[in-house]
């Protein structure tokens, strides 16, 4: 019997190998309670705010599309060998933010993140993701370190 405990299980990506420990936690987890599986990544809009939308930029910025693509896209097929179906989103904006408000909007039941690739000054002068998340979300947040 599935456990009703997890309705809908999100997998939050950035696509590196720093979460693919996430979701196979995501997967095996959503297979064993029959939940349904959610992905997300969100493309980092911030750096382009303040910022004029010239050239090299919108190539930036369609390189962090494509990323986001491949992204949803290799949950997707992991999901898919292992017979579930999952839903991707690609979204614009403060990664934080924009996985706790996709979370509320959907009921969703748990977060599953990686530790996302930050560390060292990057990670002092932008903080965690994962530790925003973890910090200002309602919604249950399982955060999964990477494989050593």
């Amino acid at each position: 019997m599935a456990s009703r405990l997890y309705e809908k299980i999100l997998i939050a990506t950035d696509g590196s190998e720093y979460t693919k420990n996430a979701v196979d936690y995501g997967i095996d987890l959503a297979k064993n309670t029959g939940a349904k599986l959610l992905t997300i990544y969100v493309v980092d809009t911030a750096a382009f705010a303040s910022i004029p939308m010239d050239a090299a930029w919108e190539s930036m910025y369609e390189l962090l599309k494509q990323e986001g693509d491949a992204a949803i896209k290799y949950v997707a097929d992991k999901a898919k060998a292992e017979g579930l179906e999952v839903e991707g989103n690609l979204i614009e904006g403060h990664p934080a933010d924009e996985i706790i408000k996709y979370s509320e909007k959907n009921s969703v039941s748990l977060i599953i993140m990686g530790t996302l690739g930050k560390s060292g000054l990057d990670r002092f002068l932008l903080g965690s993701v994962a530790e925003k998340v973890v910090r200002n979300s309602k919604i249950p947040v399982l955060v999964v370190h990477t494989k050593k």
